[in-house]
């Protein structure tokens, strides 16, 4: 039998060094909330592939109807000759859409395809060119959307310059000392020192940053910026990626807020582990392209629909939303309590809407970010079978996310696997 080890040796050997890899365990097989290795080693997923896996691995729904889209065929290009899967999907984006209005919605395969095509979208509706993002966000590793991500290391150092017309301002959070009228400040500033706002296309922004800390976008914020939109003819635009499909006990997080955007890119949990995103937007926003300047060959797989269609399915009868918030609830109690206690790592900022929780792990001398402590309390976790990730800007937060259909006897059981880690982070 191969084990983790010998997996570990032929990975370093065979793949570069750019990719990382969180933990040298390889996953055999999973279902639901649980992963074994290849060594029979079980785990509890507090990860869920990085927010994807809101409907957890491999439910019954979900593989049943990719079953029977392999039955009857995995591709066509839907440039070439279109299917239904593809157009029902896009239909059921449009119902959700967290804005009034008509809708239009277009499908790809990963997050940094929306969020480049929504770019795309919204400089052929404006004729412009400037784009406007914040610090510590993340929408993704090609070229571009590296750019738009607020965070050098590792995603753009050694790359090089970034392409021109993108800007950032500072993401507001108290925890980085940065308030709401700050970061609107510094929009000003942004307008009047190097970007006339009739030359910004879009504002694209995370309605909870997802790599950046788990950091929900303020209200006020949302609001701000919905009025400059509307003042200056600029694309909001709501990256969904890692908040939307009922993660913050909304739809959408930007749902949150009462604010509506014009574009939503989606991704991760909208086909239960099959490859697909799109982009949600106002018609007549999704239709200034001009006819073939959107598109790819794998975008809008026919077998990553028939997921997309089961999931959306599953969130709505199992209640998926609702459940978001009574997991979130749970995790926060157990997290406030734990806090308590002066035996365990340190812990502050509890945060989070619905079940994208997060918290920070911090010195015990000054209250200062220890991200040595966080990877040991991670590496605590995992030796216990508890799947944990870290973020943030200092890498000292841990953020929870566990598959939405996680049973209540799972759930107890991951969150005492995370609280012996912590004493164990304290030791």
């Amino acid at each position: 039998m191969t084990d983790n080890a010998t997996l570990q040796s032929r990975r370093q050997t065979a793949l570069p060094r750019g990719i990382g890899t969180a933990f040298p365990v390889f996953t055999q097989r999973a279902e639901g909330s649980e992963l074994w290795d290849v060594e029979g080693n079980r785990y509890i997923d507090f990860a869920a592939g990085i927010a994807v896996l809101n409907t957890g691995h491999r439910h019954p729904k979900v593989m049943e109807a990719v079953r029977a889209q392999l039955d009857g065929f995995t591709h066509t290009a839907f440039q070439i000759v279109p299917y239904e899967p593809y157009v029902a999907v896009c239909e059921r984006l449009n119902a959700l859409a967290p804005f009034s209005g008509p809708a239009k919605s277009i499908l790809f395969s990963t997050g940094a395809e929306a969020v480049e095509n929504a770019i795309k979208i919204a400089r052929a509706h404006t004729g412009r060119p400037g784009v406007v993002a914040f610090s510590g966000a993340f929408h993704g590793r090609t070229t571009f959307t590296m750019a738009l991500t607020g965070k050098v290391a590792p995603y753009k150092k050694k790359f090089g310059i970034s392409p021109p017309g993108i800007f950032h301002v500072p993401f507001p959070t108290e925890s980085h000392g940065v308030s709401v009228a700050e970061s609107l400040r510094a929009l000003e500033t942004l307008f009047r020192a190097d970007i006339d706002p009739t030359d910004v296309a879009a504002i694209i922004i995370e309605p909870v940053q997802g790599e950046g800390g788990f950091l929900p976008a303020p209200t006020e914020l949302l609001v701000a910026l919905r009025e400059i939109a509307d003042k200056h003819g600029i694309v909001l635009i709501a990256d969904e990626i890692q908040t939307g499909f009922a993660r913050t006990g909304k739809m959408f997080g930007i749902e949150h807020s009462g604010v509506e955007p014009d574009l939503v890119t989606v991704a991760k949990a909208l086909a239960g582990g099959f490859p697909l995103s799109g982009v949600i937007g106002r018609a007549e926003i999704m239709d200034a392209p001009e006819t073939g300047g959107l598109g790819g060959t794998y975008a809008g797989s026919p077998v990553a629909c028939a997921a997309a269609l089961a999931v959306l399915d599953v969130i709505a009868e199992e209640k998926l939303v609702d459940r978001a918030n009574a997991i979130g609830s749970r995790i926060k109690a157990a997290l406030e309590k734990a806090a308590l206690r002066n035996d365990i790592a340190p812990i502050a900022y509890i945060r989070g809407f619905g079940s994208m929780v997060a918290f920070d792990i911090v010195s015990r001398i000054d209250g200062s970010p220890d991200a040595a402590t966080t990877k040991k309390v991670i590496q605590a976790a995992i030796a216990d079978g508890l799947i944990l990730l870290s973020c943030g800007i200092h890498g000292n937060t841990i953020r929870l996310l566990n598959p939405l259909t996680i049973s209540d006897a799972l759930l107890g059981e991951g969150l005492e696997k995370l609280e012996r880690a912590l004493v164990a982070g304290g030791n």
